[in-house]
């Protein structure tokens, strides 16, 4: 194995550890119920503006989050590596299906190698835009309020630009369509 490709496995294994561990200690301190205007300290400031970002999608094609304002966007943070990931996205698949035309916007932001994520589409496929960022996605995720960087982490923003709702680990289905609906 040379060098670089050392190094990116490394990298790859601790920042999987590290997210990891982190969502472990804050669903700890969650109950089932917690993650929206209850949620504790470190998740996204409920009212307040979306944070601007820009990250490129599987082509390399760059997109602002503004391409989605006017819609109830809900952007997931994720990982290939991350099973409690990729346990909610056919429920995201199905849910962009069910209510897309009435104005919803799944954003999937991985948190993952390009290469990764194209051969994890490739056998899970997905109706909604991913953007890949690595270290990117990570600081967008802070400013989203995921603060300890864990995984899967959801933040739904109102029409208006809003974050009304935060969720640090796994969004049930159920959850999640009773959330979408109410700002539908």
């Amino acid at each position: 194995m040379n060098s670089s490709r050392r190094t990116t496995v490394l990298f790859a294994s601790v920042l999987a550890v590290a997210a990891a561990a982190g969502g472990w200690f804050a669903q700890q301190a969650l109950s089932p119920e917690e993650g929206g205007a209850n949620a504790p300290a470190g998740l996204a400031e409920m009212g307040a503006l979306r944070p601007d970002f820009r990250l490129p999608d599987l082509d390399g094609v760059m997109h602002e989050v503004s391409e989605w304002d006017g819609k109830v966007l809900v952007v997931n943070f994720w990982a290939t590596w991350c099973p409690p990931c990729r346990q909610e996205m056919p429920a995201f698949v199905e849910l962009q299906e069910k209510y897309g035309q009435r104005g919803l916007q799944f954003l999937g932001i991985a948190i993952d190698r390009p290469e990764a994520v194209k051969d994890f589409m490739d056998v899970i496929p997905i109706n909604y835009p991913i953007l890949i960022g690595e270290l990117a996605a990570i600081e967008v995720g802070k400013r989203y309020g995921n603060r300890l960087g864990s995984l899967p982490y959801t933040v739904v923003v109102d029409r208006d630009g809003r974050m009304v709702f935060s969720k640090l680990g796994e969004l049930s289905r159920e959850q999640a369509d009773k959330v979408i609906q109410s700002f539908l």
